[in-house]
């Protein structure tokens, strides 16, 4: 495998890893990592370095909702004009051209599911090329990006035996 994709699939597992710790795990001296590293940030490969956060577990109430919409494409920019006004919106943290019977997949944060749906009826919805939405509240996460976020059920009651 070459050194990029070597520091990639590490990174996208622990953006906190240290360039020295990096270099150990895939065996590269650690000024080659560090140049790598920089030269994928400045070509936009390394797009962002993100904390992953379990919201549940703490007191502030956050809502997501996963909102299939269906569009008119754009003569001459396709889905590109409409993604870009809604990637705008605040409230939008993912937004995904998809296949299948709708055409967008746009992630939404809110304080509330009326805060979300007022999002949808309000700002999403009433978009000109905007045909139709259909709006899936996340009621627990399970996984998010390859990590584990719920402990394994441990069945605690006392075996009884014949």
């Amino acid at each position: 495998m070459a050194l990029r994709e070597e520091i990639l699939s590490v990174i996208e597992k622990n953006s906190r890893i240290g360039l020295d710790e990096l270099s150990a795990a895939i065996g590269a001296a650690e000024i080659d990592v560090a140049n790598e590293v920089k030269a994928m940030e400045d070509e936009g490969v390394i797009c962002a370095y993100h904390t992953m956060i379990d919201w549940s577990k703490t007191s502030i109430e956050k809502v997501m909702a996963l909102i299939e919409v269906k569009v008119t494409p754009t003569r001459g920019m396709g889905f590109d004009s409409i993604s870009e006004r809604i990637y705008k919106f605040p409230q939008v943290s993912s937004l995904y051209l998809m296949s299948g019977s709708f055409d967008l997949m746009v992630i939404v944060e809110g304080k509330s599911l009326l805060e979300v749906a007022n999002f949808v009826n309000t700002k999403l919805a009433v978009l000109d090329t905007v045909q139709s939405t259909a709006t899936h509240f996340i009621l627990k996460k399970y996984k998010d990006h390859g990590t584990i976020l719920t402990a394994k059920y441990e069945d605690t009651r006392e075996k009884v035996s014949p």
